[in-house]
């Protein structure tokens, strides 16, 4: 259903000149009318694949007539109460997802945003704690919001003023950049950790109260913690009292080939404290707060106070118990890992191809290919990934290209998990016809178009 058929575009963009205020980014250059399954429309009539889920949210698509149907119904007879009040969406929901959590994840409560919850994860953890300090990794993205804004080092802490008091910062593990290394060459994280805590301790005042990690830094070009080191930075956490929090804003609810991307190597690390947003509500703002009994008591016995407008609203609970339940049911999880190899064998040809192409990160339904001006010395080439980009949504794909420092120019590729194979080649076709023809990818292959069956990928 087209609800806007027919609209005056360089009006709307006048209009949009005259009174939006920015916020961090340019406007993309067209008016989008529509979004449907995998596709979103610009109101020129161009459809595009949407490689980023929306704002990588809309875990199981645009329009899902699920959704709709929950929305439809609640907007009519459910929607917004008194926020101490409970109501079925909110209790269905909590029960579903700590019945999908491990043990001593086990009391939830929901809120808005990612930014909300992290704040929220926070406030609770230098109340159980005591403490107040908070150490983020060096290349972190936990919202716009006080102490989550504090612990977040990706961009954006300039110009300012002072940021929460206690904020320290471990460098964000890069097996690609890294300069720990073995004497083989490879990455050497545990090196690289076990130094950092020793300049933590060096900063520290005594006031260590959590750490907060995604499992997968998104923001800083989809880098995944290496294997084992949720594992030692738990130990690190204990041996000083303070507790983990994970932030699976993008990675939580299959995104990654996993329920929870900590899950991921097996390793039974459970943090203290987990943050959900983004894939939970579909692109609704909803976000979770889910932590042990123990904290949840020591909360309920002493008054813990988070208390907002929209916190366990209706609306977004049942959507969020609505996703959950799509989810589980249609084992969109494994699916997820499923149709991630396809996408990481499609990526790994690219960069088998294309020169330009340093790195492919990739798990389940979430990459990240890192575009470089010089594979040697692996010099960002944010101008040449820019180009490319273009190109790709000229040819109806888009996919968003990070320019920032952290970044380096990585494309974050993250489409709904509910795509079909048969649209996921449409991407990757379309993705190989810009490499192509944009100069200055560096084609290994000459003139060559079509890609290379590698084998043992």
């Amino acid at each position: 259903m087209k609800i806007y058929p027919s609209i005056n575009e360089s009006e709307l963009k006048a209009n949009a000149d005259s009174c939006l205020l920015t916020y961090g980014s340019k406007f993309h250059p067209d008016i989008i009318t529509r979004a449907k399954g995998v596709y979103i429309y610009t109101a020129s009539g161009q459809r595009m694949l949407d490689w980023t889920s929306g704002q990588m949210s809309c875990l199981i698509g645009h329009g899902n007539p699920e959704i709709v149907d929950v929305i439809t119904k609640h907007a009519a007879s459910l929607d917004h109460l008194f926020s101490g009040m409970l109501s079925p969406p909110v209790i269905s929901l909590a029960k579903r997802l700590t019945d999908l959590t491990p043990k001593g994840l086990d009391k939830a409560f929901f809120l808005s945003t990612g930014g909300e919850s992290n704040e929220a994860a926070i406030r609770l953890a230098k109340f159980y704690t005591g403490k107040f300090e908070i150490v983020g990794l060096s290349a972190s993205w936990h919202g716009m919001v006080g102490a989550a804004n504090g612990a977040q080092y990706h961009s954006g802490r300039a110009g300012y003023g002072p940021v929460f008091p206690g904020n320290l910062c471990l460098q964000a593990p890069n097996a690609y950049r890294s300069i720990f290394r073995h004497p083989n060459g490879t990455y050497d994280w545990e090196t690289e950790l076990d130094y950092g805590f020793s300049l933590i301790d060096r900063q520290s005042c005594g006031s260590l109260a959590a750490v907060i990690v995604e499992p997968i830094l998104s923001s800083a070009g989809m880098h995944p913690l290496p294997a084992g080191y949720l594992t030692a930075l738990k130990a690190h956490c204990e041996h000083r009292g303070m507790l983990l929090i994970c932030d699976e804003a993008q990675t939580a609810i299959g995104r990654a080939g996993d329920m929870f991307a900590f899950q991921h190597y097996g390793e039974g690390v459970v943090p203290d404290i987990l943050t959900l947003s983004k894939t939970l509500g579909n692109g609704l703002p909803l976000s979770a707060v889910v932590t042990s009994d123990a904290i949840a008591a020591c909360a309920k016995d002493h008054n813990f106070t988070f208390y907002t407008t929209h916190v366990n609203d209706p609306i977004p609970a049942a959507v969020g118990d609505k996703v959950l339940e799509v989810v589980v049911r249609d084992r969109l999880v494994e699916r997820s890992r499923e149709l991630g190899s396809v996408l990481h064998a499609g990526l790994r040809r690219l960069q088998q191809q294309y020169g330009c192409i340093g790195d492919v990160r990739c798990r389940g339904l979430m990459a990240g290919v890192e575009i470089v001006a010089d594979r040697r010395t692996k010099a960002p080439g944010m101008e040449l990934g820019d180009r490319i980009g273009k190109k790709m949504t000229e040819l109806g794909l888009w996919a968003q290209l990070g320019t920032m420092q952290s970044f380096s120019g990585v494309f974050r590729i993250a489409p709904p998990i509910t795509i079909s194979e048969k649209e996921l080649e449409e991407g990757l076709t379309i993705m190989e016809k810009a490499f192509a023809s944009v100069e200055g990818t560096m084609s290994l292959y000459g003139r060559q178009t079509e890609m290379p069956v590698l084998a043992n990928l």
